[in-house]
């Protein structure tokens, strides 16, 4: 991939919460060892990961409201990755705070496009 091709925003959605759920999980490989990080970080994982577990669901659904049952969980688990990623980056003084960030915003992202996806479907 060229520089500019690579610098583009991921519009596929699968690929991108993908892309968010690998993102954390390298992020937390950084983090200092504490039991809150522990904690933390598992929480994390499994938000994050679920975010695009049930997205990849919910493009299988089998009807309407299963469909908006699936995007409403990707939707709370968004937040709550980003609740988690909060809290890790506020109990923390990281060297990479700026990545931290970088991933509480996109997990805001990702709530807000699946809100309109909710609003749409409505």
């Amino acid at each position: 991939m060229t520089e500019n091709q690579n610098s583009k925003r991921v519009y596929d959605l699968e690929e991108r919460t993908y892309r968010f759920a690998k993102d954390c999980r390298m992020f937390i490989k950084t983090l200092p060892k504490a039991i809150a990080n522990n904690e933390d970080a598992r929480q994390l994982v499994k938000s994050s990961g679920s975010v695009g577990a049930n997205y990849i669901e919910a493009n299988e659904a089998l009807s309407k409201k299963d469909f908006l049952m699936r995007v409403k969980i990707c939707r709370k688990e968004a937040k709550e990755s980003a609740y988690w990623l909060r809290l890790i980056n506020d109990t923390n003084d990281l060297d990479n705070a700026d990545e931290a960030e970088c991933l509480i915003n996109e997990a805001i992202e990702l709530k807000k496009i699946f809100s309109a996806i909710i609003d749409k479907s409505s």
